[in-house]
């Protein structure tokens, strides 16, 4: 994983509406960036979901939350619209910043791991964290904004 204090990898990627997203679209602003391994399996629809009912709080708090995996823009919009997720699910269908975030060890791997990153507004890594408990992340992350 990358460690805190590193500088976060710069990206642009397309989100599961086709919009252009890059992480300078946030600068000045903390950002929670989690990787995820499949859009619509077990372990990744319950970190999805417990992302989606805490989404609020994160705004009010000013913390954008994006979700990126591996999977095309139309496999990440089913995923979306089936379980009403409300913030910006990222495709690296190219696997370059799953890469650059030591998401994945070889361009080749079909799966991102589940790991999550807090980018502060400096544009540095805060937190980087393996993620144990999908269902609870959200909630439990949350507490320390």
């Amino acid at each position: 994983m990358l460690q805190p204090g590193t500088v976060a990898p710069a990206f642009e990627l397309k989100d599961h509406l086709g919009r252009t997203v890059k992480l300078a679209d946030f600068k000045g602003q903390r950002v929670v960036l989690f990787f995820y391994p499949k859009a619509d399996t077990p372990g990744c629809t319950k970190q999805a979901c417990g992302f989606r009912d805490v989404t609020a709080e994160y705004r009010k708090k000013g913390v954008p939350t994006l979700g990126i995996s591996l999977d095309t823009v139309a496999e990440n919009k089913a995923f979306a619209d089936k379980f009403k997720l409300d913030y910006a699910l990222l495709c690296d269908v190219e696997h370059a910043v799953a890469l650059a975030y030591m998401a994945i060890e070889h361009v080749k791997d079909k799966y991102a791991k589940r790991y999550t990153y807090v980018i502060g507004a400096d544009g540095r890594i805060e937190q980087a964290i393996d993620t144990k408990d999908p269902a609870g992340q959200a909630a439990e992350l949350l507490k320390g904004m």
